[in-house]
């Protein structure tokens, strides 16, 4: 499963290296509806809710679905200005049926909901089946729907000012932390794509993203199976300090490409980027109930594909069968001993696993 990105005859200079306030805001949204993902974020989360006013503390809660499980288009600008003011600005100049389908595909919670279809703010049936889909989320999603289809301006202007309380609220004060982080990435990846070139700047973004030279296309390792294409236009990199272990794609058709990166702040995070096939494959490895009491042995202490089969009465060729679906996946390691090779279980990889799962799922 993977994201790509269409780049053949992008021009380097226009893959854009660029912070955004109002992404950045609409990742601390995130981390405040959902603090679970983002345990390093936990305590700020925590002080910062409870300074909410009672009244936009609301207001978040109304309109949470726009940042929670998926983020509405428009709040990860492609091209980045310098203040929060001035891409609220940019959001305000979108017609309203571009502003209520990005909308409106975060609150139905598909991204295929509004594809190829009339504007529900103009036909009846569509109308109709974007409130049915709201409806199926729950009340919230349903009222802001509602709202949206009947009065676009009054809803955008109220989301404005919504996000504009927050920063007078929060979001100043902790941009100013983070700012210098988010600077400080953005000169690293100016300098690696001008002296060592795409792919190692693609590597130094995330672990999780490639680029694939043969069909000249970014590879993201994401649990979806989605193209987009940034001939033409180009693509835009956005940093976040309150990002991971997410990594977030605007790549709707009519957009142009939009990817926001967690910052490594530790090597850990760099790390922690595996390949969700690779989680599958040692998933699977393990789920046979013989490697697992393979596994359960080598957990003890080195093995001989010999001393193996003795332990579990099993033939040697059965057990190196099933000894080369666990190396495959990553999970053991080997040292020659004489003329037996022993096999030891890679502890920190089967440990990790469990992690390893749940990033890739969140990613």
């Amino acid at each position: 499963m993977s994201l790509t990105i269409e780049i053949a005859g992008v021009p380097v200079e226009r893959l854009l290296f660029a912070a955004s306030p109002l992404a950045e805001l609409t990742a601390m949204l995130h981390v405040l509806a959902e603090p679970g993902h983002h345990p390093e974020h936990r305590d700020w989360a925590a002080r910062t809710r409870s300074a909410l006013a009672p009244e936009l503390a609301e207001q978040l809660l109304e309109a949470e679905f726009l940042w929670r499980s998926s983020r509405a288009d428009f709040l990860l600008p492609s091209r980045p200005g310098a203040t929060l003011a001035e891409e609220l600005d940019g959001v305000d100049r979108l017609d309203d049926e571009t502003y209520a389908s990005t909308a409106l595909v975060a609150t139905c919670g598909t991204d295929r909901t509004l594809l190829g279809r009339p504007s529900p703010l103009h036909d009846a049936a569509g109308r109709d089946r974007i409130l049915d889909l709201a409806n199926a989320r729950g009340p919230r999603q349903a009222s802001f729907a509602e709202r949206l289809i009947a009065d676009p301006p009054m809803v955008r202007a109220r989301v404005r000012r919504m996000l504009e309380d927050c920063q007078a609220a929060f979001f100043t004060e902790t941009w100013q932390r983070v700012a210098p982080t988010l600077a400080a990435d953005l000169r690293l990846k100016t300098d690696l794509l001008s002296r060592r070139g795409v792919a190692d700047t693609l590597t130094s973004v995330s672990r999780a993203i490639e680029l694939d030279r043969r069909r000249q296309r970014i590879v993201l390792d994401k649990l979806q199976d989605s193209t987009t294409s940034a001939v033409g236009d180009g693509v835009t990199f956005l940093p976040t300090v309150f990002g991971a272990p997410h990594l977030v794609v605007v790549h709707a058709p009519g957009w142009r490409p939009v990817l926001q990166y967690p910052v490594a702040i530790t090597d850990r995070s760099a790390a922690e980027a595996v390949p969700i096939d690779l989680v599958r494959l040692r998933l699977e490895a393990l789920s046979h109930p013989v490697r697992l009491r393979l596994v359960r042995t080598l957990a003890r202490g080195s093995h001989t594909t010999g001393e193996l089969a003795s332990a579990w009465d099993l033939s040697a060729p059965e057990v190196s069968r099933h000894l080369a679906v666990l190396r495959k996946a990553g999970l053991l390691t080997t040292r020659r001993r004489g003329r037996y090779v022993l096999y030891n279980l890679d502890a920190s990889a089967t440990a990790a696993l469990g992690a390893d799962l749940m990033a890739a799922m969140l990613r």
